[in-house]
């Protein structure tokens, strides 16, 4: 099976641009063989590796990256380590569901802290919660007020903060109301990429710049790369959306692109300005309008706007170049006081999500397992994915197992254009109908 498309780094992450540099691993260099491969480097794959040498200490586990660790979607996103459901619904049901995924987010992000703590991984992980917020009454009242009423019926710690309170908290008075809750991380994503990539136990072989060319499913699997082959009788699948180029989730998945910018790091003057000590993070009561925003603790402003279909999984110089020039104006409609302040960089990041809202996990094959479609939750449905199907995959009793595979299977779309066209109109109308939230 030769596989048509592969992950891009175009060199843009902004993340990534702030750190130090970082010598990658090195690639496939000749013919090698495994017990297990684990392919993509991201967060599911990095927590799979890991669980896998936790579950197999004496088998031999390669982990194969078409890129940089870092540099790919999981590198790429806002910094958001999320531990509640973004929409929670009333019934009991629905408010089990809500419970399941909590506890699985929740043990993604006790496993991240524990091994960035372990290792020393420094990558700004701090846990300051995050405020979702409205712009507009109605955002207020169709979102946050229904949202207050769930962390209740949940039992879920919040604070409502609106007016002059909320402008103190963020800087700007273009949000009115929000939630904030306290159990979200925010970090650097990147950084925290690469600390896991550079941290893998003993019989973990990470293998970066090794993008796979063929794939070949008889008597195990076998991998061709352009350096050499990697054999294995046993595969968890971690690419995510590219998953279906090696034949897995036929007409499962969505692919859309999200922009983001980062500033240039405020000036003690231009802090003084703004008039805000402490880091904090933004998610909005509508992702479409909306707008996704950070200041962190190096004293720069993140701003994730612009999220639209992008099935050939690639963005152009241009396209880039528009949204660096819409954030700035963003960025200006915010912060007004800040008007010296530019965005030194921009990027983009693909986002795999099912119809439904289900991810790619579980059996595919008796020989191989899935952890991919983490629907635009990365950093922590992703580590969750990863554990599990390492458990799954090794017989490891695990009652979260049963959680994850209550969150369903990714449903068959459309064929194409008529699935273009549906996603490209019903973006078109999530727009005009939440303008309200721009």
């Amino acid at each position: 099976m030769k596989i048509n498309r592969l992950p891009k780094d175009d060199k843009t992450n902004g993340w990534s641009a702030i750190l130090p540099e970082r010598q990658p691993k090195p690639s496939v260099q000749r013919d090698t063989s495994a017990d297990w491969i684990v392919l993509g480097a991201g967060y599911a794959g990095l927590a799979a590796a890991r669980r896998l040498a936790e579950n197999c200490p004496d088998q031999r586990i390669v982990l194969i990256e078409a890129g940089h660790a870092g540099e790919n979607a999981s590198g790429r996103n806002s910094g958001f380590g999320i531990d509640l459901p973004h929409n929670v619904g009333s019934s009991l049901d629905e408010l089990e569901g809500s419970h399941r995924f909590m506890r699985l987010a929740r043990m993604a992000i006790d496993h991240l802290e524990e091994s960035v703590q372990r290792h020393g991984i420094e990558c700004d992980w701090t846990r300051d919660g995050k405020y979702h917020t409205a712009v507009s009454p109605r955002g207020t009242k169709d979102v946050l007020e229904p949202f207050v009423k769930e962390l209740d019926a949940l039992k879920e710690p919040f604070t409502w903060i609106e007016g002059d309170a909320l402008r103190a908290k963020l800087g700007s008075d273009h949000f009115t109301a929000a939630v904030y809750t306290p159990g979200c991380v925010l970090m650097n994503p990147a950084a925290l990429t690469r600390g896991l990539a550079d941290n893998l136990p003993e019989n973990v072989t990470l293998f970066e710049n090794s993008p796979v060319t063929s794939a070949v499913f008889e008597n195990g699997v076998q991998f061709t790369t352009p350096g050499g082959t990697v054999r294995a009788s046993r595969l968890i699948m971690a690419a995510n959306g590219f998953s279906e180029q090696f034949g897995f989730f036929p007409r499962r998945f969505l692919h859309l692109v999200a922009h983001a910018s980062l500033s240039r790091r405020l000036t003690k003057a231009e802090q003084s300005a703004y008039g805000v000590d402490a880091a904090w993070g933004l998610t909005p009561v509508n992702a479409f309008a909306g707008i996704t925003m950070r200041y962190t603790n190096d004293n720069r402003i993140l701003i994730r706007q612009g999220l639209s279909y992008c099935p050939g999984q690639r963005v152009s110089v241009a396209e880039q170049a528009a949204v660096k020039r819409r954030h700035k104006a963003l960025f200006d409609q915010r912060f007004p006081m800040l008007p010296e302040v530019e965005m030194e960089h921009t990027w983009s990041g693909i986002v795999c999500l099912s119809r439904n809202g289900a991810p790619g996990f579980g059996q595919l094959a008796p020989n191989i397992w899935s952890a991919v479609c983490q629907n635009a939750v990365g950093v922590t449905k992703g580590t969750f994915g990863g554990i599990l199907a390492a458990d799954m995959a090794t017989g490891r009793d695990n009652p979260l197992i049963a959680d994850m595979q209550s969150l369903g299977e990714p449903e068959l779309l459309p064929h194409r254009p008529f699935l273009d066209l549906g996603v490209r109109a019903r973006f078109q109308w999530e727009l005009w109908t939440n303008r309200h939230e721009a």
